[in-house]
């Protein structure tokens, strides 16, 4: 069983702590995603006043991390306030002996303060990024992305850009399978294109029908992923220029075209790894990649792992290549 430990420091913020406790801490075993252990760790196991008035008590000290496969940092309220030398010193004895470490938000900032970004990319909430960077110049703070990492030390953008953090490691450490179960009952969707800079400056919402036609598209593409598409045609089913379907797509999806039909093909090909024994040169075939050379260099730059890897991990049990 896969131990999660979420840290709880004064003034965390409620949505990040919910994030992970939802993501990890309710048992879906009955609609088949593997039952995690969720621990709540502190510095001491007395009441810690969160935001908007809410308080926890910690089931846990922080030595309650020593034994967790994953830790998971939430942001909070006043982010360059000082961090307790005792909680950056378990967070850095929680990475040295392998675990993950994965902040939300403003959490960041204790991930940085505990020397663990120092020479990584990293990102925060879009308004965070800045000040970020000012205070811990090693970092390599990149404010556009939802979320970033190297496979032992993540970070994620502000608020929902936590969830997709979340299911994104569930993601990587269980399957594509478990991540849009957990995604289906907590009612989102389970991987988002684009990044937090759409988020910065608001776009002028696309005209009402312009919307629905750019998801008769979308429905059309995912019907027919084996297809080498092209925006000009994508832009034909829409009736409309290049430039204007590109531009519109952005704005209803905060990714290009290319961007989106890249992450469908690389969805659809984890979901036929897992439940296929279809050679990995068909699925290539099946989901527009052409060639298992070309779906091998996307896959693995998407999900962390080769195809064929992937289907060791999360597939049926015997290979079929």
């Amino acid at each position: 069983m896969m131990r999660v430990g979420v840290l709880v420091t004064e003034q965390v913020r409620v949505f990040d702590y919910a994030v992970a406790t939802e993501v990890w801490g309710l048992d879906r075993t009955a609609r088949g995603v593997p039952r995690f252990e969720l621990r709540t760790c502190g510095p001491h196991r007395s009441m810690i006043p969160m935001t908007s008035g809410v308080t926890c008590v910690p089931g846990h000290g922080l030595d309650g991390l020593d034994e967790c496969d994953l830790v998971v940092v939430p942001g909070v309220q006043n982010p360059t306030a000082p961090v307790h030398p005792q909680v950056r010193a378990a967070l850095r004895a929680a990475h040295a002996r392998g675990a993950t470490v994965a902040s939300l938000c403003s959490g960041a900032f204790l991930l940085a303060a505990a020397g663990l970004l120092d020479g990584r990319r990293a990102t925060a909430h879009w308004l965070d990024a800045e000040e970020l960077a000012r205070r811990h110049p090693d970092v390599i703070v990149d404010p556009n992305v939802l979320f970033v990492g190297d496979g032992s030390v993540w970070t994620s953008a502000g608020v929902a850009a936590g969830i997709d953090l979340c299911l994104h490691l569930v993601r990587r450490d269980h399957g594509a399978a478990a991540a849009a179960e957990i995604a289906r009952t907590m009612v989102t969707a389970p991987f988002r294109t684009g990044g937090q800079a759409q988020f910065i400056t608001r776009p002028i919402p696309a005209a009402q029908d312009q919307v629905d036609d750019l998801s008769k598209v979308r429905e059309r593409v995912l019907h027919d992923l084996a297809r080498p598409w092209t925006v000009a045609q994508m832009a034909g089913l829409a009736r409309m220029s290049e430039r204007s379907f590109a531009r519109r797509f952005v704005q209803a999806t905060g990714g290009t075209p290319l961007q989106w039909l890249l992450t469908q093909r690389v969805l659809a090909a984890q979901h036929l790894l897992e439940v296929s024994d279809l050679p990995i040169t068909a699925i290539a075939r099946r989901c527009g990649f052409g060639t298992a050379l070309t779906m091998r260099h996307h896959f693995t730059r998407h999900v962390g792992l080769p195809p064929r890897d992937y289907r060791q991990a999360f597939g049926p049990t015997h290979d079929a290549d």
